[in-house]
């Protein structure tokens, strides 16, 4: 059994930010409980790298393209230690030659099917979305994404992508695949999308206003535009088109990719980039997940409220698993969610150092006083419950089901009061922690995929039945 998942790639014209951080965590839990399910897994993410943007930033700092993408590529895949991401992640960069090569071969085979064509054209352009924006899309003349941004009009000849011609293949897909955009909401608003009708969309601009970017073939003048560069990065990343068997192993064996999202990424995975498959005579992905936006106190983060949370900070001070508990514990699967550090601190204090940290001491404590050997374990049962969140994409659901179990432990020791009953009943009083023991166990079971250092850790200290020497979670 095989399974492949993928991030998006972020922009790298400024550092991580908690919203990706969001999204690569989540992939990752998804990743280690295949895993945990007997499944071989390929996880991509990395680096989207060209652009007028990144040519923008480059050019303001006195350096070129290379090196700025080099620097802050760096910074992303520093995430991967920093958020205890699995080690055998991939890590692809679209400056990296073999994508180069792939989106290049790409380019050919869609231009060669008589899916790309020149025109001249006009258009209002978001700098900030990189994306053609039509006037419906507009509030007051403005990207209501990026509102701050004026809009560009863009006037030149380019390359365009046929589009246009996808619409029905994509609407039958659609009715063909009604699990392939999760949540539901989001499926029916990119459906609505495409059903107005599609328009072709530019996918090259001219190399002497933007100079960085994958020169498109057979002609200099032109390089590719951002979008179409990058979305390739999920068929390179697993060797197409040169390394076939590579590609059937991860693509065509396992019926596709499972592509982790933002929502205001909705239109150009579920639409754009299955479109620009069936071009190219390629099969679809095989489930996008739309993550909503993370705001602070209510306000979309920004530089000037200050209110922008760095991940990095948080692991510093609090530890990765305790940022892979909020992600997976308090952030909604699928709708916008508010982080603050004061919100991020009390649910710390009171979900961790109180909750599981307390629990994982008072256990282990009582089981190193009075258990003579280590309690013998046999391999726990996931809950059907506990599958079922993971398998649809709702952590939250799972990591509820595992917080519940603390309460229930919680409430057995303050009922049974194996601490007392020590002194007047030893037998019984063992058969309870060990019977806790085995709950804990089975708690650090389901933590797996989820916090995989705080669940190695216990299961550290029930191998040696040892009571932790410090809290795992010490209050802040």
């Amino acid at each position: 059994m095989r399974f492949y998942i993928t991030t998006t790639l972020p922009y790298v014209n400024a550092d991580p930010h908690i919203g990706f951080a969001m999204e690569i965590i989540r992939a990752d839990i998804i990743a280690r409980f295949k895993r945990l399910q007997g499944y071989e897994v390929f996880f991509n993410t990395g680096t989207d790298e060209h652009g007028i943007n990144i040519y923008k930033k480059a050019l303001a700092k006195g350096v070129d393209p290379q090196t700025f993408v080099d620097e802050y590529a760096k910074h992303f895949k520093d995430l991967i230690k920093a958020l205890d991401l699995s080690p055998d992640i991939n890590f692809i960069r679209t400056t990296d030659l073999n994508h180069i090569k792939a989106a290049k071969d790409f380019w050919k085979i869609v231009r060669d099917a008589g899916f790309i064509y020149k025109k001249n054209y006009k258009m209002k352009y978001c700098a900030g979305c990189e994306l053609e924006k039509t006037n419906s899309e507009l509030e007051k003349g403005r990207c209501p994404l990026h509102p701050s941004t004026e809009l560009e009009i863009i006037e030149e000849e380019n390359y365009f992508f046929k589009f246009s011609e996808f619409q029905n293949k994509l609407l039958d897909f659609y009715h063909e695949r009604d699990d392939f955009v999760i949540p539901d909401f989001r499926f029916n608003e990119i459906k609505a999308f495409v059903g107005r009708g599609l328009e072709d969309f530019s996918i090259s601009r001219l190399k002497n206003k933007m100079p960085w970017g994958i020169e498109v073939p057979d002609d200099p003048e032109h390089v590719m535009y951002v979008w179409f560069d990058a979305l390739i990065n999920y068929i390179s990343a697993i060797g197409w088109p040169d390394d076939k068997e590579k590609f059937n192993k991860w693509w065509i064996e396992p019926g596709g990719v499972v592509q982790y999202c933002g929502k205001d990424n909705l239109r150009q995975q579920a639409a754009m980039w299955q479109a620009m498959l069936m071009a190219a005579n390629l099969p679809p992905s095989k489930h996008i997940i739309i993550n909503g936006f993370i705001i602070s106190g209510g306000k979309k983060m920004s530089k000037t409220l200050g209110n922008v949370i760095d991940p990095f900070a948080i692991v510093s001070e609090y530890g990765a698993d305790s940022l892979r508990y909020y992600v997976a514990r308090e952030f909604h699967p699928f709708e916008d969610s508010d982080i603050t550090m004061e919100r991020f601190k009390d649910t710390y204090n009171a979900n961790l150092a109180n909750g599981l940290g307390n629990l994982i001491s008072r256990i282990m404590k009582m089981a190193e006083a009075n258990l003579e050997i280590p309690v013998k374990l046999t391999k726990p049962i996931l809950p059907v419950e506990y599958i079922e969140g993971l398998e649809s994409f709702e952590i939250k659901k799972a990591m509820d089901l595992i917080w519940n179990e603390i309460s229930i432990q919680d409430a057995y020791i303050q009922e049974t009061k194996p601490f007392s009953l020590i002194k007047t009943d030893p037998a019984k009083a063992k058969e309870i922690i060990t019977h806790l023991v085995q709950k804990l166990d089975h708690i650090a079971y389901m933590l797996l995929p989820i916090m995989p250092s705080t669940a190695a850790k216990i299961k550290e200290l029930i191998f040696s039945n040892k009571a932790p020497i410090a809290p795992l979670f010490p209050r802040k």
